[in-house]
Formats: C-alpha cells, sequence, structure tokens
C-alpha cells in the first residue's frame, strides 16, 4: 500500500500578455483546479493504480551505472557561451548569454515526501549546488516530487540571494510557505523577462499534485526562452497533444527543445500523461525544433521500462524518421553542450 500511496505523490502527483496570447479560462475549473487544453483532466482512479502494482508485483528493473562527465566548467563559468549542462532526469542549467537558468533542479537523493521511502537516485547529480555558476532563473514545470524538490529549491534560495523562482500558478503560496518569497507565477501563455530573455509558460497534458488531496490545485506547464540569441523549451512531462503545434504556432520554431524520453510504461496508464521515444521525435517535428535533448530518463525508477532502453528506443525513431542524434540526442549526467 505504501508504494500506491507514492504513485500519487510522485507519477500521476513583470507579466507581458499580447492579444494574441489571451488566456482561455477553459482550463480554469469552477472548483479552482485546473484541466487540460482538451479539456480532460488526468483521472486516474485507485483501482488502476492497484491494478497496475498488481501486475508488477515481484518485478524487478534493475538500475544502471551510465558514464558520468565533468561538466565543463571553464566555459560554464566564463558565462560568455549558449551551453546547456543535463543535471539529471530534467534538471538542467542553461545559459543564454544573457541568464542563467535551473530546470525542475533536483539535487536530492529521493523524489519523494519521505526520506526513507520512494524512487532514490540511482545516478548522483551531474553537478553539485556549490558547482553552479550564479543563477538567475529557477523554473519549476510541475508540482511532483521528480520536478519540485523542497530541499533542492531551498538551498537554492539560500544560496542565491536573487534568483527569481517561475512556478506554474498556484504553486506561489507552497513556495511563501517554505520563506521563499521571490517567486513570480504565471498562467498559460503569460510571459515574464528577465534581463533581455523573454520567458512563456505553454500548456502541455499533464496534471499536478503533491499529496492525496490536492490533486490539480496548481497548474503544469512547458517553459519557452527566448533572446536575440537562442530559444529553447523545456516541456516538463506530458502526454502527446496538439499542444505541440500550438507552441509553434504562437512561439515560432525553436533552436533546442528538452523533450521527455522515459517514464512511459506501461501505456495503458502512462500514456495520457508521458510521451514515449516515438512520440518524442514527433514532438521534435512539432515543435519544428532545429535540435532536441532527451530527458526523463537515467535517475530514477519511475515506470516499467528497463532504464536503459529511452535512448536505445529513441535511436529506433531517429531511424525510421529519417534523423540522425545530432538532430535528437542525448547527454551524460552532468555533460556540457556547445550550443551552435
Amino acid at each position: 500500500m505504501r508504494l500506491v500511496l507514492l504513485f500519487f505523490f510522485i507519477i500521476i502527483p513583470i507579466s507581458v500578455l499580447s492579444e494574441d496570447f489571451a488566456i482561455d479560462p477553459k482550463h480554469h475549473l469552477p472548483d479552482g483546479t485546473f484541466t487540460n487544453t482538451s479539456g480532460i483532466a488526468n483521472e486516474s482512479k485507485l483501482k488502476e493504480v492497484l491494478k497496475w502494482s498488481w501486475e508488477r508485483r515481484g518485478k524487478k528493473i534493475e538500475t544502471f551505472e551510465f558514464e558520468m562527465k565533468v561538466p565543463d566548467f571553464k566555459r560554464i563559468n566564463n558565462n560568455q557561451d549558449l551551453l546547456i549542462t543535463w543535471i539529471g532526469h530534467e534538471s538542467f542549467l542553461y545559459q543564454n548569454k544573457d541568464i542563467n537558468v535551473l530546470t525542475d533542479p533536483h539535487f536530492t537523493e529521493r523524489a519523494s515526501p519521505f526520506t526513507f521511502a520512494g524512487p532514490k537516485r540511482y545516478m548522483p547529480p551531474g553537478m553539485k549546488i556549490d558547482d553552479l555558476p550564479k543563477i538567475d532563473v529557477v523554473t519549476i514545470s510541475h508540482s511532483h516530487y521528480d520536478h519540485l524538490d523542497y530541499h533542492s529549491v531551498k538551498l537554492l534560495s539560500e544560496k542565491f540571494d536573487d534568483v527569481l523562482f517561475i512556478v506554474p500558478l498556484g504553486l506561489k503560496e507552497w513556495f511563501e510557505g517554505k520563506g521563499i518569497y521571490n517567486v513570480r507565477e504565471l498562467d498559460w501563455w503569460d510571459s515574464i523577462e528577465v534581463k533581455q530573455t523573454i520567458i512563456t509558460f505553454a500548456p502541455v497534458q499533464h496534471w499536478s499534485a503533491r499529496g492525496l488531496f490536492d490533486r490539480n490545485e496548481s497548474l503544469w506547464g512547458a517553459w519557452h526562452f527566448k533572446n536575440v540569441s537562442h530559444s529553447f523549451i523545456h516541456l516538463g512531462d506530458t502526454g502527446y497533444t496538439k499542444d505541440f503545434i500550438e507552441i509553434r504556432r504562437k512561439l515560432g520554431p525553436v533552436d533546442l527543445a528538452a523533450i521527455p524520453i522515459g517514464a512511459y510504461e506501461p501505456r495503458w496508464i502512462m500514456e495520457f500523461s508521458h510521451i514515449n521515444p516515438e512520440e518524442a521525435v514527433m514532438t521534435y517535428f512539432d515543435l519544428e525544433a532545429t535540435k532536441a535533448i532527451g530527458m526523463s530518463w537515467g535517475t530514477f525508477i519511475l515506470t516499467d521500462e528497463p532504464v536503459t532502453e529511452p535512448p536505445k528506443k529513441l535511436d529506433e525513431a531517429l531511424k525510421r524518421y529519417d534523423l540522425t542524434n545530432k538532430d535528437f540526442f542525448v547527454l551524460s549526467h552532468g555533460e556540457t553542450y556547445l550550443i551552435d
């Protein structure tokens, strides 16, 4: 039963607006919760979770010691290049010659509300908090524990006095309750300008929760960054929908996209909220991305696919779509990629 409850907690858990970005209130429900652009919320029932738990009883998914690389600290600290460094899971350090951004920072041992149970990291973070350059912005895609880690955001707020946390609508109160006050929360299609970078929150299909009784009380989504040097989108967790085509229509083609390729099996329960590697390639096309990086793999065991499978399935999909790993690739933990 403890594992069943953990599923609810973790897996299943200045604003500039233009007329074109007018908020569609349909995703705001009368009870104060949110839904997806389709109008369909993730309503996985306890009996479905119990069924999944029963099917996977006794099944052990082996971990794997992936290659780690030392970040390019010289370039990172020089802070004059277009860079992205994979810390693990969906955590990246993104540097666009203007601001330094951390996405969904997770530096602790478990993606869980508990210190003694829940998904445990089997690969260490590719960087430590003490290794980071000055961070201007932290973005959170949604409230699940593998994306919003209390100890990580608290340590970041203490290390960087003026770091700005940009979060989905409904999460500001949680941050303030933890003593973190430099927070801006955005609705879908809201934008905020930090220095010379415009950051926009865009819709994807997912859901939110940190407990048993707060489902969809905060929003979820993707973060889009654009300045004169570069454009980048971090999708967070998402099912495959037409949202990506709408993002491209409103925000334009993107230079680089961070797209999840893991946490997709079994499809009967994961398909709504998590894309698989083939859908990730379809997403790459929908966004008209120049390049893409695969994320959401190789760090925590959250679902049923073997931990080594996502990059292999990605390579298979790339061949089917006549692409190569120069177009859509994965990084090693800690690897710094110099963006062209």
